[in-house]
Protein backbone atom coordinates (compact mmCIF):
# COMPACT_ATOMS: atom_id res chain seq x y z
CA UNK A 1 0.00 0.00 0.00
CA UNK A 2 1.10 3.41 -0.80
CA UNK A 3 1.42 5.63 2.34
CA UNK A 4 3.79 8.45 3.21
CA UNK A 5 3.92 10.27 -0.21
CA UNK A 6 4.22 14.13 0.12
CA UNK A 7 2.85 15.80 -2.17
CA UNK A 8 5.36 17.99 -4.56
CA UNK A 9 3.28 20.42 -5.85
CA UNK A 10 5.49 22.73 -7.01
CA UNK A 11 6.91 19.99 -9.84
CA UNK A 12 5.33 21.67 -12.70
CA UNK A 13 2.12 19.83 -14.85
CA UNK A 14 4.38 20.04 -18.18
CA UNK A 15 7.19 18.12 -16.39
CA UNK A 16 5.14 15.42 -14.84
CA UNK A 17 2.90 14.48 -17.45
CA UNK A 18 5.74 14.30 -19.66
CA UNK A 19 7.32 11.72 -16.64
CA UNK A 20 3.79 9.83 -16.75
CA UNK A 21 4.14 9.30 -20.63
CA UNK A 22 7.26 8.00 -20.16
CA UNK A 23 5.87 5.31 -17.70
CA UNK A 24 3.21 4.35 -20.18
CA UNK A 25 6.17 3.72 -22.91
CA UNK A 26 6.28 0.62 -20.62
CA UNK A 27 3.39 -1.03 -20.61
CA UNK A 28 1.96 -3.47 -23.70
CA UNK A 29 -0.87 -1.79 -25.47
CA UNK A 30 -4.59 -2.84 -26.08
CA UNK A 31 -6.84 -2.02 -29.00
CA UNK A 32 -10.02 -0.38 -28.82
CA UNK A 33 -11.52 -3.08 -31.03
CA UNK A 34 -9.85 -5.30 -27.98
CA UNK A 35 -11.13 -2.80 -24.97
CA UNK A 36 -14.74 -4.01 -26.15
CA UNK A 37 -14.59 -6.92 -24.40
CA UNK A 38 -14.27 -5.35 -21.62
CA UNK A 39 -17.36 -3.63 -21.58
CA UNK A 40 -18.27 -3.67 -17.50
CA UNK A 41 -21.68 -1.69 -18.01
CA UNK A 42 -22.88 -3.46 -14.61
CA UNK A 43 -20.42 -3.04 -12.28
CA UNK A 44 -18.61 -1.49 -9.43
CA UNK A 45 -16.52 1.76 -9.39
CA UNK A 46 -14.22 2.80 -6.45
CA UNK A 47 -12.65 6.55 -7.39
CA UNK A 48 -9.51 7.27 -5.80
CA UNK A 49 -7.64 10.98 -5.94
CA UNK A 50 -4.09 11.01 -6.05
CA UNK A 51 -0.74 13.42 -6.47
CA UNK A 52 0.65 12.83 -10.03
CA UNK A 53 4.04 11.77 -7.50
CA UNK A 54 1.90 9.07 -6.33
CA UNK A 55 0.46 8.67 -9.71
CA UNK A 56 4.01 8.27 -10.98
CA UNK A 57 4.53 5.44 -8.23
CA UNK A 58 1.48 3.33 -8.81
CA UNK A 59 1.80 2.91 -13.19
CA UNK A 60 5.13 2.13 -12.05
CA UNK A 61 4.09 -1.15 -9.90
CA UNK A 62 1.25 -2.03 -12.16
CA UNK A 63 3.88 -2.25 -15.69
CA UNK A 64 3.67 -5.91 -15.38
CA UNK A 65 0.22 -6.71 -14.81
CA UNK A 66 -2.26 -4.22 -17.12
CA UNK A 67 -2.24 -3.00 -21.03
CA UNK A 68 -2.60 0.39 -21.88
CA UNK A 69 -5.46 1.15 -24.47
CA UNK A 70 -4.01 3.26 -27.55
CA UNK A 71 -6.30 4.76 -30.33
CA UNK A 72 -4.07 6.05 -33.06
CA UNK A 73 -0.47 5.95 -30.98
CA UNK A 74 -2.55 8.20 -28.75
CA UNK A 75 -2.21 6.92 -24.62
CA UNK A 76 -3.72 10.08 -23.34
CA UNK A 77 -6.34 10.94 -25.62
CA UNK A 78 -8.91 14.18 -25.08
CA UNK A 79 -11.99 13.79 -23.37
CA UNK A 80 -14.75 16.63 -23.16
CA UNK A 81 -18.22 16.01 -21.14
CA UNK A 82 -21.41 17.92 -20.94
CA UNK A 83 -23.15 17.46 -17.70
CA UNK A 84 -27.57 17.43 -17.60
CA UNK A 85 -29.20 18.90 -14.79
CA UNK A 86 -32.63 19.18 -13.54
CA UNK A 87 -33.76 23.25 -12.39
CA UNK A 88 -33.14 21.85 -8.77
CA UNK A 89 -30.05 20.06 -9.06
CA UNK A 90 -31.59 17.30 -8.27
CA UNK A 91 -28.97 14.63 -9.58
CA UNK A 92 -25.98 16.36 -7.99
CA UNK A 93 -28.21 17.14 -4.32
CA UNK A 94 -29.20 13.21 -4.48
CA UNK A 95 -24.95 12.60 -4.84
CA UNK A 96 -23.88 14.95 -2.13
CA UNK A 97 -27.19 13.45 0.71
CA UNK A 98 -25.49 10.48 0.09
CA UNK A 99 -28.57 8.18 -1.74
CA UNK A 100 -27.41 4.92 -2.89
CA UNK A 101 -29.51 5.32 -5.79
CA UNK A 102 -28.03 7.99 -7.90
CA UNK A 103 -28.46 9.19 -11.50
CA UNK A 104 -26.01 11.05 -13.92
CA UNK A 105 -26.82 11.92 -17.40
CA UNK A 106 -24.02 13.40 -20.01
CA UNK A 107 -22.99 14.04 -23.54
CA UNK A 108 -19.50 12.57 -24.21
CA UNK A 109 -17.31 13.45 -27.23
CA UNK A 110 -14.08 11.05 -27.54
CA UNK A 111 -12.09 14.31 -29.49
CA UNK A 112 -9.27 11.67 -31.14
CA UNK A 113 -12.83 10.26 -33.74
CA UNK A 114 -15.23 13.54 -32.73
CA UNK A 115 -17.40 10.48 -31.83
CA UNK A 116 -20.28 11.81 -29.38
CA UNK A 117 -22.68 9.95 -26.95
CA UNK A 118 -25.47 10.46 -24.55
CA UNK A 119 -25.00 9.05 -21.61
CA UNK A 120 -26.95 7.45 -18.58
CA UNK A 121 -25.31 5.79 -15.50
CA UNK A 122 -27.50 4.19 -12.51
CA UNK A 123 -26.38 3.47 -9.63
CA UNK A 124 -28.19 1.07 -7.27
CA UNK A 125 -28.39 0.93 -3.37
CA UNK A 126 -26.03 -2.17 -3.67
CA UNK A 127 -23.33 -0.13 -5.37
CA UNK A 128 -23.64 -1.44 -8.80
CA UNK A 129 -23.49 0.89 -11.74
CA UNK A 130 -25.27 0.06 -15.10
CA UNK A 131 -24.62 2.74 -18.08
CA UNK A 132 -26.38 2.92 -21.05
CA UNK A 133 -25.44 5.26 -23.92
CA UNK A 134 -26.32 5.50 -28.04
CA UNK A 135 -24.71 7.78 -30.63
CA UNK A 136 -25.44 11.28 -31.13
CA UNK A 137 -23.91 14.00 -33.58
CA UNK A 138 -23.86 16.60 -31.03
CA UNK A 139 -25.20 18.07 -28.15
CA UNK A 140 -27.50 20.18 -30.17
CA UNK A 141 -28.84 17.36 -31.54
CA UNK A 142 -30.48 15.06 -29.04
CA UNK A 143 -33.86 15.26 -30.20
CA UNK A 144 -32.75 14.34 -33.60
CA UNK A 145 -30.68 11.43 -32.65
CA UNK A 146 -33.67 10.01 -30.48
CA UNK A 147 -32.64 11.31 -27.42
CA UNK A 148 -36.00 11.70 -26.14
CA UNK A 149 -37.14 8.01 -26.72
CA UNK A 150 -33.63 6.74 -25.11
CA UNK A 151 -34.38 8.66 -21.69
CA UNK A 152 -37.45 8.14 -21.69
CA UNK A 153 -36.73 4.21 -21.83
CA UNK A 154 -33.53 4.20 -19.30
CA UNK A 155 -33.25 7.61 -17.09
CA UNK A 156 -35.59 9.02 -14.56
CA UNK A 157 -36.07 12.26 -16.62
CA UNK A 158 -36.61 13.71 -20.02
CA UNK A 159 -35.06 15.85 -21.94
CA UNK A 160 -37.36 18.78 -21.45
CA UNK A 161 -36.55 18.88 -17.43
CA UNK A 162 -32.78 18.81 -18.19
CA UNK A 163 -30.55 21.59 -19.00
CA UNK A 164 -26.54 21.46 -19.91
CA UNK A 165 -25.03 22.70 -16.69
CA UNK A 166 -21.05 21.87 -16.61
CA UNK A 167 -18.64 20.74 -19.03
CA UNK A 168 -15.65 19.50 -18.21
CA UNK A 169 -12.30 18.34 -19.99
CA UNK A 170 -9.50 15.57 -19.28
CA UNK A 171 -6.76 13.68 -20.44
CA UNK A 172 -7.71 9.54 -19.61
CA UNK A 173 -4.85 7.18 -19.82
CA UNK A 174 -6.95 2.98 -19.96
CA UNK A 175 -5.32 0.19 -18.07
CA UNK A 176 -7.05 -2.95 -18.74
CA UNK A 177 -5.64 -5.92 -16.12
CA UNK A 178 -4.78 -8.94 -17.97
CA UNK A 179 -7.42 -11.08 -16.88
CA UNK A 180 -9.77 -8.70 -18.78
CA UNK A 181 -11.94 -8.30 -15.47
CA UNK A 182 -11.84 -4.98 -14.80
CA UNK A 183 -10.56 -1.35 -16.08
CA UNK A 184 -8.28 1.85 -14.46
CA UNK A 185 -9.14 5.08 -16.07
CA UNK A 186 -6.51 7.65 -14.70
CA UNK A 187 -8.19 11.41 -15.80
CA UNK A 188 -5.46 14.00 -15.79
CA UNK A 189 -5.68 17.98 -16.52
CA UNK A 190 -8.97 18.26 -15.16
CA UNK A 191 -10.78 21.48 -16.15
CA UNK A 192 -14.39 22.64 -15.55
CA UNK A 193 -16.69 25.37 -17.65
CA UNK A 194 -20.23 25.92 -15.43
CA UNK A 195 -22.27 26.68 -18.86
CA UNK A 196 -24.67 28.49 -16.24
CA UNK A 197 -22.24 30.88 -14.36
CA UNK A 198 -18.89 31.44 -16.81
CA UNK A 199 -17.03 30.25 -13.89
CA UNK A 200 -13.84 27.94 -14.77
CA UNK A 201 -11.69 25.71 -12.49
CA UNK A 202 -9.06 23.48 -12.63
CA UNK A 203 -7.97 20.13 -11.10
CA UNK A 204 -3.99 20.09 -13.17
CA UNK A 205 -2.31 18.67 -10.29
CA UNK A 206 -4.25 16.44 -8.75
CA UNK A 207 -5.62 12.43 -10.70
CA UNK A 208 -8.83 11.03 -10.47
CA UNK A 209 -8.74 7.38 -10.66
CA UNK A 210 -11.04 4.68 -11.07
CA UNK A 211 -11.25 1.40 -10.62
CA UNK A 212 -14.08 -0.27 -12.65
CA UNK A 213 -14.31 -4.24 -11.94
CA UNK A 214 -16.84 -6.89 -12.49
CA UNK A 215 -18.26 -7.54 -8.84
CA UNK A 216 -15.69 -7.48 -6.03
CA UNK A 217 -13.16 -9.27 -8.37
CA UNK A 218 -9.62 -9.44 -7.23
CA UNK A 219 -7.75 -6.41 -8.36
CA UNK A 220 -3.77 -5.95 -8.18
CA UNK A 221 -3.94 -2.13 -8.39
CA UNK A 222 -6.83 -2.38 -5.64
CA UNK A 223 -3.78 -3.72 -3.89
CA UNK A 224 -1.07 -1.36 -5.39
CA UNK A 225 -3.10 1.80 -4.01
CA UNK A 226 -4.49 0.32 -0.60
CA UNK A 227 -8.22 0.33 0.13
CA UNK A 228 -8.07 2.42 3.38
CA UNK A 229 -7.09 6.13 2.31
CA UNK A 230 -9.68 9.03 3.34
CA UNK A 231 -13.11 9.52 1.80
CA UNK A 232 -12.79 12.96 0.08
CA UNK A 233 -16.18 13.34 -1.52
CA UNK A 234 -15.56 17.40 -1.24
CA UNK A 235 -12.73 17.87 -4.10
CA UNK A 236 -14.64 15.87 -6.92
CA UNK A 237 -17.29 17.78 -6.02
CA UNK A 238 -15.46 21.21 -5.42
CA UNK A 239 -16.66 22.52 -8.86
CA UNK A 240 -20.69 22.44 -7.98
CA UNK A 241 -19.77 23.89 -4.52
CA UNK A 242 -18.15 27.13 -6.57
CA UNK A 243 -21.90 27.34 -8.12
CA UNK A 244 -23.98 27.48 -5.20
CA UNK A 245 -20.90 29.12 -2.40
CA UNK A 246 -18.27 31.14 -4.75
CA UNK A 247 -14.60 30.91 -5.31
CA UNK A 248 -13.83 31.70 -1.28
CA UNK A 249 -15.58 28.24 -0.65
CA UNK A 250 -13.66 26.26 -3.30
CA UNK A 251 -10.42 27.82 -2.34
CA UNK A 252 -11.14 26.48 1.42
CA UNK A 253 -11.70 22.79 -0.08
CA UNK A 254 -8.46 22.47 -2.51
CA UNK A 255 -6.38 23.97 0.38
CA UNK A 256 -7.66 21.00 3.01
CA UNK A 257 -6.85 18.68 0.02
CA UNK A 258 -3.28 19.86 -0.11
CA UNK A 259 -3.32 19.27 3.18
CA UNK A 260 -4.17 15.65 2.87
CA UNK A 261 -1.81 14.95 0.49
CA UNK A 262 0.99 16.43 2.61
CA UNK A 263 0.30 14.24 5.21
CA UNK A 264 0.51 11.62 2.69
CA UNK A 265 -2.84 10.19 2.69
CA UNK A 266 -4.12 8.98 -0.66
CA UNK A 267 -7.55 9.74 -0.88
CA UNK A 268 -10.58 7.70 -1.81
CA UNK A 269 -14.08 7.72 -2.59
CA UNK A 270 -15.50 4.65 -2.59
CA UNK A 271 -18.28 3.45 -4.99
CA UNK A 272 -18.62 7.48 -6.05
Amino acid sequence: MINNYICEYFVTQHVMNLDLISLLSGYDSITLEEMGKVKLMNRTDTKYVVSLPVLAEILQRATEHYWVQEISGERTPLYRTTYMETHDYAMYHAHQSGKKCREKIRVRTYAISGISFLEVKNKNNKGRTKKKRIQVQSKASLVADGGNEFLKQYAWYELDELTFHLENSFNRITLVNKGMTERLTIDLNLSFHNLHTDKDCSLDRLAIVELKRAGKSYSKIADIMGMSARNVNYILFSVETRLSMGDKALGNILERARKELRNGAEITTKNG
